[in-house]
């Protein structure tokens, strides 16, 4: 089965979408399909078996690739509609799997090449116009609804990643065979080509992870600084959660250079720089040795419905969670499985206290996501999925992938 995934992000850069494409990738390939990547010029090449990465050329001059919607990423996309024509017209591909807004043009080109399509719906790409406040304008907005819209009703297979987005796709959709939700909840380390898991750094983790304290309870937040993950939230509630714990200490790792000098002064203004510390992004495997040494582990997002792809390993972590009750945490979270708490600081800082001091709770929690991730979200699980998928899709490869594929092992603590 000859596959050509279509990936309009720096691939790869440790952030959610890209995450996604690489285990997606990785399983195909896995399952015996032959992977051509197309995607942006930025990011760090992988070593997978059976996948090439193909790159638009670097357009550095237009600044980082922002999250969400930009005029950056708009040039991007425009070479990558090139890049993707060209790449058909020399190669016949079985199986085009759009991420993201690579369905729009890959729609357009589907009745030109003659290949089955996949959408994989990391997002609702007009809640994003608005979520990232790009534009306001209904024109606009209506034309990327229209846009959806026609690609879940026409693509032969569409992928969301939780339940949130299969409500939003099955509005259109109705409850459908080409439909499949597939959530992101693996969390093998990424290969990178010649390249340690270093690379992924710039030596981030610096003083303030080498010289935590020793003995205390370590409240930790990993992932990005962007507005919706809560980090404002999160400050405001520990400096309130310390005055009843004040043995605990809270590292919040992740951000960029000026996101860390900026909630620095922040940390200053509470008093707490003995008791709150903050670093750049680091590599995966320091921040699963941060998890592995954390007495509590956080989740503050404050917006949006996509669960964090961090959330599945931390349910098979062994450390109690601590996560905002709002839908991007409750379609896989409840109170049986970790703290959960309104998004405002004394309920969320009540929510901490409890994590950090209800022995018998904690325990609770730790054994019931436990049960869970393995009961739903487990390799095992996340790669019969991915032969639904391809079955779905009329490979006869993924008919002896099932008898005598290999399987996935990942290593869970």
């Amino acid at each position: 089965m000859r596959v050509l995934a279509v990936a309009p992000q720096p691939f790869f850069t440790p952030r959610g979408t890209p995450f996604s494409v690489y285990y997606r990738t990785l399983v195909a390939s896995r399952l015996g399909a032959s992977v051509d990547l197309l995607t942006y010029g930025e990011g760090e090449d992988i070593a997978l078996t059976g996948v090439r990465t193909i790159r638009i050329p670097a357009m550095r001059f237009l600044g980082p690739v922002r999250i969400g919607p930009s005029l950056g990423k708009l040039a991007r996309d425009l070479v990558m509609v090139v890049w993707t024509t060209a790449i058909l017209i020399r190669r016949r591909y079985d199986v085009v799997h759009a991420h993201e807004e690579a369905i729009f043009w890959c729609q357009f080109l589907k009745p030109f090449f003659n290949f089955k399509l996949v959408y994989d719906m990391h997002s609702s790409l007009p809640q994003q116009l608005t979520n990232f406040e790009y534009t306001d304008s209904k024109l606009i907005i209506g034309v990327f609804r229209w846009l959806e819209r026609y690609a879940l009703r026409h693509s032969d297979a569409v992928v969301t990643i939780c339940e949130a987005l299969a409500d939003h796709a099955e509005l259109e959709m109705g409850e459908s065979e080409r439909h499949l939700l597939i959530e992101n909840s693996l969390f093998e380390e990424v290969r990178l080509a010649g390249k340690d898991d270093r690379s992924l750094s710039e030596d981030s983790a610096g003083a303030a992870i080498q010289d935590l304290p020793v003995g205390r309870p370590l409240v930790l937040y990993a992932g990005t600084f962007e507005p919706y993950q809560g980090i404002d939230l999160l400050l405001q509630s520990f400096a309130i959660a310390v005055r009843e714990v004040p043995a605990a200490h809270l590292l919040v790792v992740g951000g960029t250079e000026a996101q860390v000098r900026c909630y620095e002064e922040m940390v200053e203004g509470y008093g707490l720089t003995d008791q709150i510390s903050l670093a750049q992004r680091v590599p995966s495997s320091v921040a699963r040795s941060l998890l592995a040494r954390a007495a509590v582990v956080t989740s503050p997002r404050v917006t949006g419905t996509n669960t964090p792809l961090k959330i599945y390993e931390i349910l098979v972590s062994g450390v109690p969670l601590v996560a905002t009750d709002i839908p991007s945490h409750t379609q896989v979270l409840d109170d049986e499985i970790c703290f959960l708490a309104e998004p405002e600081p004394d309920a969320f800082a009540g929510a901490l206290v409890a994590a950090l001091t209800d022995r018998e709770r904690r325990e609770r929690t730790i054994s019931g996501a436990r049960r869970l991730y393995e009961d739903e979200y487990s390799p095992a699980a996340y790669e019969e999925k991915m032969r639904r998928l391809f079955e779905l899709l009329g490979s006869s490869g993924a008919q002896s992938a099932r008898s005598s594929g290999p399987s996935i092992s990942l290593g869970t603590r």
